[in-house]
């Protein structure tokens, strides 16, 4: 994985406040973290570093869409993502990123790579099943649907009239309490 220079925020130079920082995500930065679910990817990603004299705190919003393939038909179709995430950032004697919502950097640090919170967060915000939007409303025309529509299991009617005949005496046991 490279490390993703454009998503490293130099947090020592900057003034005590809310600082913005906005970052447009496509396809080859999933790559980068050998990520091959995508086909492609457009996402507007803004985050909010709030510096204060001992913490920070960083909210990272992202909307767009991702190009993945449906999960019945194999068909690419573009699904909307929104997601949300927000860190709390404190200064320690090590590193320690355990817990989800509190990063702890040591006191030296100068910078923070927001880059795997981004991927995680993305990667998250994406449904595990993808169904296009097609399918669902049943506007989608396509060889493999109709083939799931022909072997779909067929109704199975009651077959009243060719019954064993030694299991009608058993029912009536059921109903002659």
């Amino acid at each position: 994985m490279m490390k993703l220079k454009e998503f490293f925020i130099p947090f020592s130079g900057l003034k005590l406040g809310k600082h913005e920082f906005e970052y447009t995500i496509d396809n080859t930065f999933f790559e980068s973290f050998d990520y091959q679910e995508f086909n492609g990817a457009s996402i507007e990603t803004i985050a909010v570093l709030d510096k204060m004299g001992t913490m920070m705190e960083l909210d990272i919003e992202a909307k767009g869409t991702v190009n993945v393939d449906c999960d019945l038909t194999g068909e690419p179709f573009d699904l909307p993502v929104t997601a949300t995430l927000h860190l709390v950032i404190k200064f320690g004697e090590e590193y320690n990123d355990e817990n989800d919502e509190i990063l702890i950097i040591p006191h030296g640090e100068y910078q923070i790579n927001i880059a795997q919170y981004i991927y995680e967060m993305l990667a998250l915000a994406v449904p595990q099943k993808r169904i296009h939007p097609g399918v669902e409303d049943g506007t989608l025309q396509s060889e493999i649907l109709d083939k799931l529509e022909e072997l779909q299991p067929k109704e199975i009617k009651e077959q009243s009239e060719d019954t064993d005949p030694r299991w009608d005496d058993l029912k009536k046991l059921l109903t002659n309490k």
